[in-house]
C-alpha cells in the first residue's frame, strides 16, 4: 500500500528536498560551486537539513540543469539565471491567460442572447 507510506509520498513529491548538495551535483554535472552560484543568484533555494546541510528537490534540480544549459553554452551564470528566471515567468503567464480565455469562453457560450 505505497500511498499509505508517508515515505513514498515524500519521494514523489517533486519539492520534496531529497537530495544533498553532492548528489545533486553529481546528477548535474557540475560541482558544488555551481549549485552554491545558483542559490547566490536567488535561481534556486535549497532546504537545509537540520544540521544545516543543502537539500535539493527534484523541481530544483531542473531549474538547475536548464541553468547549466545555458552556461554550457557559454552565457555568464547571472544570465542565465535571469533568462531562467523569466522563462518560469511567461511559463506562468501563458498557464494563467490559457485558463482566464477558457473561463471566458465558457462564459460567453453560456451567457448570449441564444441561450435563454
Amino acid at each position: 500500500m505505497a500511498a499509505d507510506n508517508p515515505l513514498s509520498d515524500r519521494l514523489d513529491d517533486d519539492d520534496y528536498p531529497a537530495y544533498t548538495m553532492g548528489r545533486a551535483a553529481e546528477m548535474l554535472g557540475a560541482t558544488p560551486a555551481f549549485l552554491r552560484a545558483l542559490g547566490e543568484a536567488r535561481l534556486i533555494t535549497p532546504l537545509r537539513s537540520e544540521g544545516g546541510h543543502r537539500r535539493y528537490s527534484r523541481y530544483q534540480l531542473r531549474i538547475a540543469a536548464r541553468a547549466r544549459e545555458l552556461v554550457d553554452r557559454g552565457t555568464p551564470i547571472e544570465a542565465a539565471c535571469r533568462i531562467v528566471i523569466l522563462e518560469d515567468q511567461l511559463e506562468e503567464a501563458q498557464r494563467i491567460n490559457a485558463e482566464f480565455r477558457r473561463a471566458a469562453n465558457a462564459a460567453s457560450s453560456g451567457s448570449g442572447p441564444d441561450s435563454s
